[in-house]
């Protein structure tokens, strides 16, 4: 059976996210749109606005418009939304990039998308420098500024025309951040401007954000939850959005008080901390009125200790990159639905559960895999057909790999996977990638990675090895080859080693042998 929003179909306009976010600035003009949370630097709406030009100018005189796609690798500044609308305003696609890359991981994503160009901060150089080169990519331009290297304050300061760009809103791609999906390596996701545009116009039904409100924009601009749930979001409505580089405890405490934040929104282990932190206590947090928590599932009992403890509400959601994010979520206005649930179906969305084993749709209350349809559903993976077609299928469904119930009540609650990708801190961790990186190692036979649960119940990469025959490796040293070849989040944090890996008649590794290990 097919289960629908609760809430009436919404009207997605026909317009570039350009269009959307900046056409009418109206009242908004003069309003803070952005702020730097650490030095208190802002940008008003038609300072953002005529930076975005300038800057699309600024591309377009290099040659660089539509079908072109240009890397952005930074942490969350204002100026991250400059490089961001300004390169989708010159009618190219921004290929967002995860800021704990290492170079390989920078160049392989580069050189994926076929970009031309990067943006980059000075600090991020020792690792985007190389992946450029490796990637082919020549021309990197600094945020900030490098001797060597263009800023983005020249390129600002030219005189070019504005591009007249047509862009057709559901073809057109917009973005390309990358995800795993439902398994394997991360693959470029195309996310048409409609896309977008559909998925903001869709969570303005479900949550009360506007131009009063200011939004904590601590999660990364890269992440698919940040770019738009946070900025794009934030900057559609005329909210004020304080940016923060990177999550410190103090300092996002700081930053909560000093710019009065009353919109927060978090990964679990963000949680973590303000449930049980002592300095918790000495900062005066009673701007606060809501924390939404996406990214991974937020336990109930945390979000309850965390709401007494700030008098605020806790909420969360659901999504995927492939969904422009959000496509379940707990309304502002519905203090009834516990939050051990993601809450309700977008506007303008499906969902179906099937059965995994028999591909039937089951009813409500039964388990089975979550399909969802809606305008905010991907265009494909690039370059990708076969991963396309094994997740989003002819009648545009998206198979989530998620387990999930739906009760009579319309709410969704996600009870297991089905794909076998890791969670870390709300990052996607994919085991093929790192069993790739184990398996380059001379010392190791074979070896398989899955998810268990740490001390503190966050599920963290678990490395099951076989050493080649009279090999001294032992798990520090396991430990050690990963994290020199992998972001930090990917990190393999637990080692075992056995005999023999499991497999299947056809060589597929039997995970659910390993995970049974765990329990046994």
């Amino acid at each position: 059976m097919v289960f629908r929003s609760p809430y009436p179909d919404v009207e997605v306009p026909d317009v570039s996210l350009h269009g959307l976010l900046f056409a009418d600035l109206g009242e908004r003009a003069d309003r803070v749109a952005l702020v730097d949370g650490t030095s208190g630097a802002s940008l008003t709406y038609a300072q953002l606005a005529g930076a975005v030009d300038r800057l699309a100018a600024a591309l377009a005189a290099r040659g660089i418009g539509k079908g072109d796609v240009v890397g952005l690798l930074s942490p969350n500044t204002p100026y991250y939304a400059v490089v961001f609308h300004g390169i989708l305003r010159a009618g190219a696609t921004a290929t967002t990039i995860n800021a704990l890359y290492t170079a390989d991981e920078v160049a392989h994503q580069l050189a994926d998308a076929g970009a031309k160009m990067l943006f980059t901060v000075s600090a991020l150089l020792p690792n985007a420098a190389p992946g450029a080169a490796k990637a082919g990519v020549s021309d990197v331009v600094l945020l900030d500024g490098a001797e060597g290297y263009p800023s983005l304050a020249e390129l600002l300061a030219n005189d070019h025309p504005v591009p007249s760009v047509e862009i057709d809103p559901a073809e057109d791609v917009a973005v390309l951040p990358y995800s795993s999906g439902t398994t394997g390596r991360a693959k470029g996701v195309m996310l048409t401007h409609r896309n977008l545009v559909a998925n903001i116009v869709q969570c303005n039904a479900m949550f009360h954000v506007d131009g009063s409100t200011r939004v904590l924009a601590v999660l990364p601009f890269f992440h698919i939850y940040g770019m738009q749930v946070l900025m794009n979001n934030g900057l559609q409505v005329g909210a004020t959005v304080v940016t923060m580089p990177r999550f410190d405890l103090p300092e996002f405490l700081r930053v909560i008080q000093d710019h009065r934040t009353n919109r927060v929104y978090i990964a679990p282990p963000i949680a973590v901390a303000l449930a049980k932190h002592p300095i918790v206590d000495q900062y005066d947090l009673s701007a606060l009125d809501g924390i939404f928590s996406g990214a991974a599932p937020l336990d109930e009992e945390l979000a309850d200790i965390v709401a007494k403890r700030l008098n605020c509400r806790v909420s969360q959601g659901y999504g995927m990159t492939e969904m422009s994010p959000v496509s379940h979520a707990i309304p502002d206005e519905r203090d009834d639905i516990p939050v051990g649930t993601v809450g309700l179906i977008l506007p303008s969305m499906e969902n179906r559960i099937v059965d995994p084993a028999t591909g039937e749709d089951v009813g409500a209350g039964e388990r089975g895999e979550l399909w969802c349809r809606g305008p905010n559903v991907m265009k494909g993976y690039l370059n990708n057909p076969e991963a396309t077609a094994a997740t989003l299928d002819a009648d545009g469904w998206l198979h989530t790999g998620d387990v999930a119930v739906i009760d009579e009540r319309g709410l969704v609650t996600i009870v297991d996977r089905v794909k076998e990708l890791i969670k870390y801190k709300g990052y996607q961790v994919p085991p093929a990638e790192l069993e790739a990186v184990l398996l380059t190692h001379p010392e190791i036979a074979d070896a398989a990675v899955v998810g268990v649960r740490d001390a503190e119940g966050e599920e963290v990469p678990k490395a099951f090895v076989v050493r080649q025959p009279r090999s001294a490796l032992d798990e520090a040293g396991v430990m050690e080859f990963v994290a020199s070849q992998v972001a930090p989040h990917k990190k393999v944090r637990v080692v075992e080693f056995i005999e023999a890996i499991p497999k299947s008649a056809a060589g597929k590794i039997l995970r659910k042998d390993l995970r049974a290990r765990e329990n046994a």
